[in-house]
């Protein structure tokens, strides 16, 4: 294995949160980074000028899975340790890439190493949960993970799982012996999905947990699940009506009542 790290930054029509990310990367990292990769699935936006801006290579991806993407990511990178980030995720801790790189050092025949960016993420590092006893929340989540390529020479990525690629090859390399472990460097995901994303991902998530997870579907549950998320946005729709009818009349009486100023 040699020490540096190839990032791949897989986006589709993000180029502002990408330009911030290459912004971040080159004038931040350059030390630890050798290259820049950019996975792109078909953006209409000018992500290509963005990558070519921060000397990135510039891939389109036309027919995108999330694990056909990561092999992409695997096979363009030339180096040993492999960095994905989603194109709004950037990394924060100065040290970011060099922990990584010495978790690597330390133990060659490490599969992969899950960076710090949700309060669970945190709390299992500090509790140290492994990734054998909670694979889906310590084990790898390619918006700001890494991963031994010389490890997935052996352990492809399956390209045919509708999503969760990074849970199903952590189960199946610590299956196989291998090691995943956090690394106390920390990033952001930042994203506002739009209600059709959002569904989207709902689609991918149903599919690729009952997949990966075995998770018991019934219609029972679905008509429960519908109810209790029904329960919550009508509740929360009022409450916000009722609080903004109370911002209105507070601004009222303090417009007919304002006081001394100082």
């Amino acid at each position: 294995m040699n020490n540096l790290v190839s990032v791949v930054i897989r986006n589709k029509n993000e180029s502002k949160a990408l330009e911030f990310l290459l912004k971040n990367l080159t004038e931040r990292y350059a030390a630890d980074v050798a290259e820049i990769i950019v996975l792109d699935n078909l953006s209409t936006d000018n992500s290509q000028q963005i990558a070519e801006k921060y000397h990135a290579r510039f891939i389109t991806i036309e027919h995108f899975s999330y694990g056909g993407s990561a092999n992409m990511a695997a096979t363009t990178a030339t180096n040993s340790i492999v960095v994905i980030f989603s194109a709004h995720a950037y990394p924060i801790s100065h040290d970011f890439f060099r922990v990584i790189i010495n978790k690597f050092i330390e133990n060659p025949t490490l599969a992969g190493v899950r960076c710090l960016n949700i309060p669970n993420d945190y709390r299992n590092y500090i509790n140290k949960v492994s990734a054998n006893e909670d694979p889906n929340q310590s084990g790898l989540i390619f918006a700001g993970s890494a991963f031994n390529k010389d490890v997935w020479e052996t352990h492809k990525f399956k390209d045919d799982i509708r999503t969760f690629e990074d849970k199903e090859w952590s189960k199946r390399v610590l299956k196989n012996g291998y090691k995943i472990e956090f690394a106390p460097a920390i990033f952001s995901y930042e994203i506002k999905r739009t209600r059709r994303q959002a569904y989207f991902r709902f689609k991918n998530e149903i599919v690729g947990g009952y997949q990966l997870w075995h998770t018991k579907f019934t219609f029972a549950i679905a008509i429960k699940s519908f109810c209790k998320m029904f329960y919550v946005y009508t509740s929360n729709f009022i409450q916000d009506i009722f609080y903004l009818f109370r911002r209105l009349f507070f601004m009222m009486r303090f417009l007919m009542n304002k006081p001394k100023q100082f």
